[in-house]
């Protein structure tokens, strides 16, 4: 271009006498040159060996004229290596705003950098109110952490440089939280990427993994909209799920409640049934001092005889009409009516001259039997449930005076 950008066209210093012009780097004589279909440069009068700019790339120094040329086609001021008052910066591009401060540096950035020089430098540049963009031709790991562009160089005479990477946009429809949405990056002249981002059209974006891209800020307001949609249903699901969990917790409360009263009314009725059990022993003491039975093995007894019944069973009083035995009545456990009298526990051998042929004799051991059968005068059942063994046996007795044996019925032993 004609233009140099600080004032001067390519007339004023191409093959002008008496004119010196230096490099900015080095301080060294350089020429402006030009040669058909070559590119018109500065050359050093002798090359350093130390100098940044006598030494750089050939894409290097081709990738700065373009910005700088984009940079002026976009209506701003641009120079070339512009560096600030105390030389802690040097831009490879400056524009300039309205006011001829420096407004953005343009860095073409090909050699390598780490993430924490990038960030130095362009942090060094924001204390001074400089905004910057580092343009690269491939990826680099910098590249997410400043504002960056990857750029793509012209393959041949007549295209243009492209911008692959660093600019996005964010793509969502229909606009529901079902609906995919995503961050894509778009490809466009860079050319049009440096108007974009010099004019303010688009601006540095930071996503929530802490990636930095252009982006413009129609997009950065949809995915706030997103971004808050998402935050309400969040905040919705957390208030359904702690409402879950409030009556859960109730619930649980209200179960380990109903837990603890079942729990106390088992104990009470327990007790009660304890109490009613040392009661039943208090007001059989003198039936177990009168025939010898150990009331610790009374418990098991009872059980020995609702199971050889096959009925519920209650224990009366002793009987004087049945030999001073206790009697038993029992009803059908799954049946109706009240109870019977079913059966006679432990009743005085000596009484039994008379005796109902089908009412049960009860007692805890052989021994009992023994008796029983030595003052036998009619036909009996006997039924001996041995609690010390758990064995149970049933016998049907006849009076010894018949000279009749004794005839078991069975014995059907448990």
């Amino acid at each position: 271009m004609d233009d140099l950008g600080c004032g001067r066209a390519w007339t004023d210093v191409h093959r002008v006498k008496g004119l010196r012009l230096a490099c900015p780097e080095c301080g060294g004589r350089v020429f402006a040159r030009s040669f058909r279909h070559v590119v018109r440069h500065f050359y050093h009068q002798a090359r350093p060996l130390d100098c940044e700019l006598a030494n750089e790339s050939p894409e290097h120094h081709l990738l700065k004229l373009e910005l700088a040329v984009a940079a002026r086609a976009a209506g701003w001021r641009a120079e070339l290596e512009v560096s600030s008052e105390d030389r802690s910066w040097r831009a490879d591009v400056m524009a300039f705003d309205e006011h001829d401060r420096p407004s953005m540096a343009l860095e073409a950035q090909l050699s390598s950098m780490t993430q924490d020089e990038a960030q130095m430098r362009t942090d060094r540049y924001a204390r001074d109110g400089v905004a910057v963009c580092w343009v690269a031709l491939q990826d680099r790991p910098w590249e997410r952490v400043v504002p960056s562009l990857r750029v793509r160089f012209p393959n041949q005479r007549g295209e243009t440089w492209t911008v692959r990477h660093g600019l996005a946009r964010y793509t969502w429809q229909p606009r529901t939280l079902k609906a995919k949405a995503k961050w894509e990056h778009i490809t466009c002249p860079l050319g049009d990427a440096i108007k974009w981002i010099l004019d303010g059209r688009v601006r540095v974006h930071t996503g929530v993994n802490g990636t930095v891209w252009w982006t413009a800020p129609a997009y950065e307001d949809l995915a706030l909209v997103r971004a808050r949609m998402e935050a309400d249903a969040e905040a919705v699901k957390r208030a359904a799920d702690a409402e879950r969990r409030r009556r859960d917790a109730k619930e649980r409360a209200a179960a380990a409640a109903q837990r603890r009263r079942d729990a106390e009314r088992r104990a009470l009725d327990r007790q009660a049934e304890l109490q009613e059990a040392q009661a039943e022993l208090q007001r059989l003491a003198d039936f177990f001092q009168h025939t010898g039975i150990d009331p610790v093995m009374w418990e098991t007894f009872t059980q020995m005889v609702r199971s050889a019944s096959g009925k519920a069973i209650l224990y009366g009083d002793q009987s004087t009409s049945h030999g001073g035995g206790l009697l038993v009545y029992a009803r059908p456990r799954w049946g109706r009516g009240g109870f019977g009298l079913a059966g006679v526990v432990c009743p005085d051998p000596g009484a039994l001259a008379e005796w109902p042929a089908e009412l049960t004799i009860l007692v805890p051991s052989q021994g009992w039997l023994s008796r029983i059968q030595a003052t036998a005068r009619s036909p009996l059942k006997v039924a001996v449930l041995d609690p010390l063994i758990g064995r149970s046996s049933f016998v049907r007795l006849t009076p010894v005076s018949s000279g009749a044996p004794v005839s078991p019925n069975g014995p059907d032993e448990a």
